[in-house]
């Protein structure tokens, strides 16, 4: 066991809420989720940051030691990588999201170019007992209640926004909504129920007014999938039916088809007949229309409004209008007419979603 400073923290451990001097071990359970520190040994121009436990940006360089914790990753517009099955001091890892999520990349993407390399320094030590001096290997779902298989509880509304893929404006809409309601005097909590361990989504939710925000890593969960996306979402609609909020908003990460679990969730008949609103979030009018489709053919559900960059201008605005035979709006310029929107399907009781 030693001592190690730490230059940068990532966010993916805020559960364990490390401070800058940790103690390190040289036994390795290589476990999702759990905390090692590196060195950063190569540079880059691009995605060259680190997300902190206060949701501010740091860049990263050669020579950072960082701690960060063990996940996978399958990201179509990003790397792609698991958990290793064996590490040692002296190995290397890849740092394979912004949030500080570490692991053995095995696929690049042109625009981001090779992730950084890291040197593995130690596995950072808790010690649950006060003051006895034998710690163990830290996770971020340490002391955590397990996920349980409990129905979705009833609640206040719940809209749900998902995307045909990622980058296709979820986030966007999810705050634009959380903005446009809490200016017309509603209280409304927000979450992120599936993807890769980052806070940004939740905090520009924050930014914009959610008073209680929820995301999966809170819950243990670095990256989501469809054996554990059911139960996040029933664990956080319990939580943030909390406090009794006019209004619950949750973003689906990823997209319809993907490794995360939007799928599972969207076929759990008990969270199916939860959502009163659905919100697609599209990047080009065909996708608008495959998402459509599949919604309805695979889940048994309908779009209510769509958003996204499918809806930039009034051509794609028009075409999925009229190819889809769902309003088209956009979250970005006429968050007044998306919120306008929602709460008319709201007021007609939601659609059946058995």
């Amino acid at each position: 066991m030693r001592s190690q400073f730490l230059d940068k923290i990532a966010s993916v451990t805020s559960n364990c809420e490390l401070g800058r001097r940790v103690r390190l071990g040289d036994e390795f359970r290589c476990r999702e989720g759990d905390v090692i520190a590196v060195r950063v040994l190569t540079e880059k121009r691009v995605y060259d940051q680190l997300e902190l436990p206060s949701g501010r940006m740091s860049r990263v360089k050669p020579g950072d030691v960082i701690a960060g914790a063990l996940g996978h990753r399958h990201a179509l517009r990003g790397y792609a990588g698991r958990v290793p099955s064996s590490l040692a001091v002296g190995g290397e890892v890849e740092i394979l999201n912004l949030g500080g999520v570490l692991g053995v990349c095995e696929e690049t993407h042109p625009e981001l170019g090779p992730p950084f390399r890291c040197e593995v320094l130690g596995a950072v030590l808790r010690f649950p007992v006060v003051g006895e001096r034998q710690g163990i290997p830290a996770n971020i779902a340490d002391e955590l209640p397990p996920l349980d298989d409990a129905v979705a509880p009833a609640g206040p509304p719940l809209v749900v926004v998902a995307g045909t893929c990622m980058n296709a404006g979820k986030t966007w809409a999810c705050a634009a909504l959380v903005q446009e309601l809490t200016h017309r005097g509603l209280r409304i909590h927000a979450g992120k129920a599936t993807g890769v361990s980052l806070r940004r989504d939740i905090l520009q939710m924050e930014d914009a007014g959610a008073r209680r925000t929820a995301i999966f890593t809170d819950l243990g969960v670095v990256t989501t999938t469809g054996e554990c996306a059911p139960q996040i979402v029933r664990r956080q609609l319990a939580l943030l039916s909390a406090e009794e909020p006019d209004l619950i908003v949750i973003e689906l990460g990823d997209g319809l088809i993907g490794r995360y679990g939007v799928d599972a969730i969207l076929a759990a008949p008990d969270i199916r007949a939860r959502i009163d609103a659905l919100v697609l979030a599209a990047n080009d009018p065909v996708g608008a229309w495959g998402g459509v489709r599949l919604l309805d053919e695979e889940h048994g559900l309908a779009a209510d409004i769509i958003t996204g960059p499918a809806t930039d201008n009034r051509a794609g605005s028009d075409a999925i209008a009229s190819r889809c035979s769902v309003p088209a709006i956009n979250a970005r310029t006429d968050p007044v007419g998306l919120a306008d929107a929602v709460l008319a399907v709201l007021a007609k009781g939601g659609k059946s979603r058995g």
